[in-house]
């Protein structure tokens, strides 16, 4: 069914969406007022229990796996100096821990399955590399705890196109059909069907891209629609005989390309792009036949540069959700970016609950719903729901970086599990 925007909206009454409790900033003012309170989160767990048999599988955590202590590795970045100096705006709970600890793995896997979220989503740089090392214990813990594990493909090398198909494969053998499949992710659509699911990060990039002299200069990794679609066609090819389904989605809003170039769907884990345009991206979308999902998100407080280089077009990104200049050294501005996350959760979860189970989008004719989770413990560009330091626990050393830590640390990762409780 085509479907314009104003007809989609004028409609929402009508299918379930009329009492979503939506902030306002983030919809058309044609809707707005429309809006009732509460949200009926009951009415859609419903929903989602109707269509899956287990909607845990269906909420998925975006988890890097590249923290080392000894030496330290990732929280060095941009010039920081671990541990009391870190590369994040705000000290977490366990300190500049190590990825390849099982203690810290622990903790993460106890913290995430009592959230209510079943799936993480691994972030991969490629065979051999510090991540890929690390996933044998990470999954013989999420394994433990009944959680399951997909794989976000990095730009991890010049030729990661070419590598592609036989990189998925690797994961497939290694990390699948080597461990019997112990807790390998497969997506149930709702007819039943199972099928992995990989995540792609810069696939459909520009050729080119304008700096911020007006300058075009070239994008080093960018790869012709063509030569994707070559490489996925592969992939299909080699697994054709042993699943139903492979769902490959691209880290893009580009939905033609993304079909141009053999993969299925869209899904940005970006909170950058903020929420009053996914409707517009859902639909066209739609249109074309590929699968959407949005981050659920808490918005962005990204580290920046010390040292920037003089001529660079370097600019520090903004604290989102947007709001007047915050004071960090002030115990209530603090508090006020507390809610304001708070309330980009929400916002992003129910949206993410609207779109992708209404049906006269895309996702419902084809059976899919997954809501990825920015991020579990992405601590440079900040929506982590890792837990944090209570900020009365700081050290006087920690306290004199700056760091942004609220009174209750753990309060991103609280309210997630409570949201997702009431579906």
């Amino acid at each position: 069914m085509h479907v314009t925007r104003r007809r989609f909206l004028s409609n929402c009454l009508a299918l379930g969406c009329s009492a979503a409790n939506v902030a306002a900033s983030s919809l058309p003012a044609e809707v707005t007022g429309r809006l009732v309170e509460p949200f009926p989160w009951r009415r859609f767990g419903n929903r989602l229990r109707s269509r899956f048999r287990d909607p845990r599988r269906h909420f998925v955590f975006e988890y890097y796996p590249w923290y080392a202590s000894a030496p330290f590795r990732h929280w060095t970045q941009w010039d920081r100096v671990p541990p009391i100096d870190l590369a994040a705006n705000t000290m977490p709970w366990l300190g500049a821990y190590d990825s390849r600890s099982r203690s810290v793995v622990e903790r993460h896997a106890r913290w995430i399955a009592d959230s209510g979220v079943g799936v993480i989503n691994v972030s991969w740089w490629g065979q051999g590399s510090f991540s890929d090392r690390a996933v044998p214990m990470i999954m013989d813990i999420m394994a433990d705890h009944d959680i399951q594990v997909m794989f976000h493909l990095e730009p991890y090398s010049a030729d990661r196109v070419s590598r592609f198909p036989e990189d998925v494969l690797y994961l497939l053998r290694e990390y699948g059909e080597r461990r019997r499949w112990d807790c390998f992710f497969f997506d149930e659509r709702s007819d039943g069907t199972l099928g992995p699911v990989f995540k792609l990060f810069r696939t459909t990039l520009p050729e080119q891209i304008e700096n911020c002299e007006g300058i075009l200069e070239p994008v080093s990794d960018y790869v012709p629609d063509g030569e994707w679609r070559r490489h996925t066609d592969r992939l299909r090819d080699a697994v054709s005989g042993d699943f139903r389904r492979l769902t490959l989605l691209s880290d893009t809003w580009d939905a033609a390309r993304v079909a141009a170039s053999g993969l299925d769907g869209i899904a940005v884990y970006d909170p950058a792009e903020t929420p009053n345009r996914w409707l517009d991206h859902a639909m066209v979308a739609s249109r074309v036949g590929m699968l959407f999902s949005f981050a659920v998100n808490p918005g962005l407080d990204e580290i920046s540069r010390r040292i920037v280089d003089p001529g660079t077009c370097y600019e520090p990104r903004p604290f989102l959700p947007r709001t007047d200049p915050l004071v960090w050294s002030r115990p209530e501005d603090r508090e006020r970016a507390r809610v304001l996350a708070e309330q980009r959760t929400e916002e992003t979860l129910q949206l993410n609950l609207l779109l992708q189970l209404h049906p006269w989008l895309g996702n419902v004719d084809q059976g899919f719903f997954l809501a990825f989770i920015t991020s579990f413990n992405e601590w440079h560009e900040g929506h982590q729901y890792e837990p944090m330091k209570d900020s009365s626990a700081l050290t006087s050393a920690e306290q004199a970086i700056g760091y942004h830590n609220p009174v209750d640390g753990a309060y991103r990762l609280r309210q997630l599990s409570d949201l997702l409780g009431q579906l």
